[in-house]
């Protein structure tokens, strides 16, 4: 079962959780803005059932609440971006809006992060790139899900790829995935409601096909398109880990299992200025030209609308917007014991 709260609502209850941790209030803000944005586009994975995991978290200490997050430019276009074991969101907020202020400069900078954590949902930072008119690339890594191609055990992460592309009058590209066929959180929201998963998409820790979705958390995620899948995987860590600083090949610490230490995740933001080539309305209008001609595509069967990546999700929050956010009644549980914890309510939901 599922009851319905605005956006507004969940966000002044997020950040006031948040507050409650020792987070700035501009922190808390930016954090909560994130997780609801993920549910309003219906990436309830990254939305606010993940609240009480990172209050767990910052309550022992693995992130910092307040951190000092550092940039030093370290060429022409690149900065290097400390997050000081913050949340993943502070940091990369920071770096890829240093990434946009270089490529004002340069045409196209480039921010990589270290000691950093989880950055929920990649495609908010596709979002603030297209909001200042900039094309982005955003690459993660992140603790062991998948197997390298060939092997049975967990090495590299989901590692989500994210980018975005300004549009014209019509809406912009934006994508957001991870190497696993689908992404690790929507197993563990599966599991948290007790459903089953399709066969085809997770291992238990014995090495087998299972639809159990908490054997399949606890076990090994499969990367989509097999060898494919597992190549990029490896990609996101190299250059999101390895080439930053940061964690790799195997030592981000989980986010769900391992309370051993801070997890050091790495990203990468690249910005592009999408007028290098050409005036950015000749820019505007190819992508116009673009977006026409997918909506003229003929239809496999069965399809009503050929969609832009990054439609579905904007035609979702404007739904979401207007009918309220649903919640499954086990998060909803969640959140009313987390917030009863430090004495703040978990809204009242929307009139049936």
């Amino acid at each position: 079962m599922t009851q319905r709260f605005t956006a507004e609502a969940l966000t002044e209850y997020a950040r006031a959780m948040f507050l409650s941790a020792g987070l700035r209030e501009a922190d808390a803000a930016l954090v909560a803005g994130d997780l609801v944005k993920a549910n309003l586009r219906g990436i309830d994975s990254h939305g606010v059932s993940r609240i009480p995991m990172y209050l767990e978290r910052l309550r022992r200490g693995l992130v910092n609440p307040r951190p000092n997050v550092t940039l030093t430019k370290v060429a022409g276009a690149v900065a290097h971006v400390d997050g000081d074991n913050g949340m993943g969101f502070i940091a990369s907020d920071a770096a890829m809006n240093a990434a946009c202020d270089l490529a004002a400069d340069m045409g196209i900078g480039l921010a990589g992060v270290h000691r950093s954590t989880h950055f929920g949902m990649g495609a908010c930072y596709a979002l603030r790139a297209i909001e200042r008119g900039y094309i982005s690339l955003i690459f993660t890594n992140s603790s062991p899900a998948i197997p390298m191609w060939g092997g049975r055990t967990t090495f590299l992460g989901a590692s989500p790829i994210a980018a975005g592309i300004p549009g014209g009058k019509h809406p912009p590209y934006v994508m957001d995935m991870a190497m696993t066929v689908i992404a690790r959180g929507k197993i563990r929201l599966a599991a948290m409601k007790g459903d089953p998963i399709p066969q085809g998409l997770a291992l238990d820790v014995d090495g087998n096909p299972t639809t159990d979705a908490a054997k399949a958390f606890e076990g090994v995620c499969l990367p989509f398109g097999g060898v494919k899948g597992s190549v990029l995987g490896t990609l996101m860590d190299l250059l999101a880990g390895l080439f930053t600083g940061a964690n790799f090949g195997g030592d981000v610490k989980s986010l769900y299992f391992d309370h051993s230490e801070p997890q050091n995740v790495g990203h990468l933001f690249f910005a592009i200025r999408p007028d290098l080539f050409m005036a950015l309305t000749d820019f505007q209008a190819r992508m116009d030209t673009f977006y026409e001609r997918i909506k003229e595509l003929p239809r496999a069967a069965g399809v009503d609308e050929i969609m832009l990546p990054g439609e579905p999700e904007q035609r979702r929050e404007d739904q979401r917007r207007q009918g309220g956010i649903p919640v499954t009644d086990n998060v909803i549980a969640d959140l009313t014991a987390e917030g009863a914890r430090v004495g703040v309510a978990f809204p009242s939901a929307l009139a049936a």
